[in-house]
């Protein structure tokens, strides 16, 4: 049984994914299974994973018969894994050196905890990286591990499965899945920090996240933006569904409404056609999970206000 279950989807990303898998093989700690999960990927990952495989023993490949998206194609690398510990890295993205023996190190010194929060670092063109903004909620100071009571900050992090080592054993006993959809990310994460009995953290860049001109599903216009209104009632519906997690829910409406509010702003995500409609969604959404006196800054309670109302031109 390996150490570490590295699970890579791999659709439309041939340019990207030798370095990908070659910064996962090539890590000082050895103890791993690469899974590359093919998506039916009209371009060469599929042979360039394969290729991998007939080189290295500890690379599986699973192609899928049709593609099904990153949530579902991370399900199926889930279904495959062995390892003590599932690490989620897209086939655009790489893991800096020797990634991997720090966060064994982590987890053994923090007694095997059932979630480690790491860090990353956004990977340009130019060769230059720049460490994520809100790392100082990353400090190994203080009790470890904790819950995520002690340490709320967490929430503030980018909702993203591949800045986390999570413990197999937990990841199955309660039952976590990813969802189809875009953001699927979304509903996988916030279950996982909730429902975690033990957490630490690794104040070190593990992942260099490519920051691509083109190409990329956040920096692409599509209709399937909306997918975020179903991932968060995902979320919501996970609240209802274990009460004991409901003192959440204010920091969990926050977190929704600033989402909702950053689709709608960025002009590279809904295509103009779909903006009223979006605007309208997000209103109901926030009318349907709104918890009154949610704690924000002024300047954040106004956007969500005005979110709430659907003034979409103020």
């Amino acid at each position: 049984m390996p150490r570490f279950s590295v699970i890579v989807p791999a659709y439309q990303v041939q340019a990207y994914l030798h370095a990908c898998l070659e910064s996962v093989l090539s890590q000082s700690y050895p103890d791993l299974e690469l899974i590359v999960v093919d998506d039916r990927s009209p371009d060469a990952c599929g042979a360039i994973a394969d290729e991998f495989a007939a080189l290295d023993p500890r690379v599986r490949v699973v192609h899928l018969s049709r593609n099904r998206g990153l949530g579902p194609a991370r399900n199926a690398g889930l279904e495959r894994a062995r390892g003590d510990y599932l690490v989620f890295l897209d086939g655009d993205d790489t893991l800096a050196p020797h990634a991997l023996r720090a966060v064994a190190d982590r987890l053994k010194e923090t007694g095997e905890p059932d979630v480690l929060v790491y860090d990353y670092a956004r990977s340009y063109r130019t060769g230059e990286t720049v460490r994520n903004r809100a790392a100082a909620h990353l400090t190994e100071q203080g009790p470890a591990p904790f819950r995520l009571a002690d340490r709320p900050g967490l929430l503030n992090l980018l909702m993203v499965a591949w800045n986390k080592a999570v413990r197999r054993e937990f990841a199955e006993r309660a039952g976590l899945a990813f969802p189809p959809g875009y953001y699927e990310d979304t509903p996988w994460t916030y279950p996982v920090l909730l429902s975690a009995q033990s957490v630490a953290t690794l104040d070190r860049v593990c992942v260099h996240y490519r920051q691509r001109r083109t190409g990329s599903i956040l920096g692409t216009p599509s209709e399937r933006h909306l997918d975020v209104f179903a991932q968060y009632d995902r979320v919501f519906a996970f609240l209802d569904a274990h009460p004991e997690h409901a003192r959440w829910r204010p920091v969990l409406y926050r977190r929704m409404a600033d989402h909702l509010a950053t689709v709608f702003t960025r002009p590279d995500r809904l295509p103009r056609p779909l903006r009223a409609e979006f605007l309208r969604r997000a209103r109901a959404h926030c009318r349907r999970y709104r918890v009154p006196g949610a704690p924000a800054p002024l300047a954040v309670r106004l956007r969500h206000v005005l979110l709430r109302l659907g003034l979409r031109r103020t």
